[in-house]
């Protein structure tokens, strides 16, 4: 007999709460012992900084989804909102400068040691510029930001070397700045480690291809954590590893996440960190798995796909400039309508949810033409809700299930 394992109940779930405890604890204490400190965009390649004997990084973006995640979010948000910074702001930013600028406390973790330098991006999140700039003025700290051109088509060679060119500037940056040697082969060896996680993380996606699942999109959502803190590590495949080994076990034993599987949904949007235990539990509930999202499918790929883009041993450094736009936020509509349409067919899904993000404006925008084209291309039953992805103050969870049930019953109209 078919079994529900939740996702927050499983085995992983530990072992990855004592993976990012420990993360944050080797973080602060290399800092404290004199490390050079890089604070740095999600999509900015940490692999670089593994050519370096001692220079570590940290990503803002994760530590505010881990605040909202442990239930913290508005809190530290308001903190930012007191100092005058508005409400309308994406609550990543806010609950990084709430915490930064109330010393850590409040944060889960304690909040993230001081940095010696900031590094943006303004493809995948052009407020994030902005954002580093306050910690820029605030304490002094230099600041580069990646020039990295939004995809309408795939990306081109002219691009990838311009990109190239930034990421080797940003290299002799961190030498000049931490007057440490910077050794190319670090950064292949990092790059293959990378590589190596990023492949069984696809494997971990594809065990949501059966009925029922193997996962949940929640699952991902939460598993994703270490590809963010630990990029390049031998310590991140060995996790990968064992969570895709664990899960097929747990397959094998009859223990899906939703065992009476009616609805296979694909969530198009950043995690509701507030929101994922209780939004899984009452779709599940209902028989309704998303079991797929762009916001994991697109890691590892380049854009418009949801293939794995695999390392060959070729200069690291234009790798990783050829997987600047992976992340859907740099991606045109075309591109971004072709990876879905791609994940809907992989994954065999019933329905897509976009979850329109009251502080990801760069995600959201284009949300309302693609849920319409998708309607008319494939077709299949579509829905919008409103969420905000670490502001749980902005989310009306009754007014959101409303439209999900009506979704639901939609699917069932679809197929009579």
């Amino acid at each position: 007999m078919a079994m529900t394992s939740t996702f927050s109940k499983r085995a992983a779930g530990q072992r990855l709460t004592q993976f990012v405890i420990e993360d944050a604890m080797r973080l602060r204490q290399r800092a404290n012992e004199g490390a050079f400190v890089v604070w740095i965009g999600v999509a900015v390649p940490a692999e670089l900084f593994a050519g370096f004997d001692n220079v570590v990084y940290a990503v803002p973006e994760s530590h505010a989804a881990l605040c909202a995640a442990k239930g913290v979010g508005a809190q530290q948000a308001e903190k930012a909102e007191r100092l005058g910074y508005s409400t309308d702001l994406c609550s990543y930013a806010r609950i990084d400068l709430g915490t930064a600028f109330d010393g850590g406390n409040g944060s889960p973790i304690f909040g993230l040691p001081r940095p010696d330098l900031l590094v943006s991006d303004n493809n995948n999140c052009a407020l994030l510029c902005k954002w580093f700039d306050v910690h820029h003025r605030e304490w002094g700290v230099p600041h580069v930001v990646l020039d990295v051109p939004f995809c309408y088509e795939r990306q081109q060679p002219a691009d990838t070397a311009y990109i190239a060119a930034q990421l080797r500037d940003l290299v002799d940056t961190v030498a000049q700045l931490s007057g440490q040697r910077f050794e190319i082969d670090r950064v292949r060896e990092a790059v293959k480690h990378s590589c190596a996680a990023l492949q069984l993380w696809k494997q971990f996606l594809d065990l949501a291809r059966d009925r029922p699942a193997g996962i949940s999109a929640f699952d991902s959502f939460v598993q994703m954590a270490p590809i963010v803190s630990a990029r390049g590590s031998e310590r991140l495949v060995a996790h990968l590893q064992r969570l895709v080994e664990e899960t097929r076990q747990q397959i094998a034993r009859g223990e899906f996440p939703v065992a009476d599987e009616r609805y296979r949904l694909l969530w198009d949007g950043i995690a509701p960190w507030p929101q994922l235990r209780k939004m899984f539990g009452r779709l599940a509930a209902q028989g309704a798995n998303v079991i797929s999202a762009s916001y994991t499918y697109c890691i590892g790929s380049l854009e418009g796909e949801i293939a794995l883009f695999a390392y060959h041993g070729e200069e690291p450094i234009d790798y990783l400039a050829r997987l600047q736009n992976a992340t859907v936020c740099p991606q045109g509509m075309a591109l971004r309508i072709a990876a879905m349409r791609r994940a809907i067919s992989h994954y065999d899904v019933d329905g897509v949810i976009f979850a329109s993000n009251r502080s990801c404006k760069v995600y959201s925008l284009m949300q309302i033409d693609q849920m319409r084209r998708i309607r008319e291309a494939v077709p299949i039953p579509c829905v919008m809700i409103d969420v905000d992805h670490a502001d749980a103050r902005k989310y009306a969870e009754e007014a959101v299930f409303s439209r999900l049930e009506a979704f639901l019953e939609s699917i069932d109209d679809a197929r009579a």
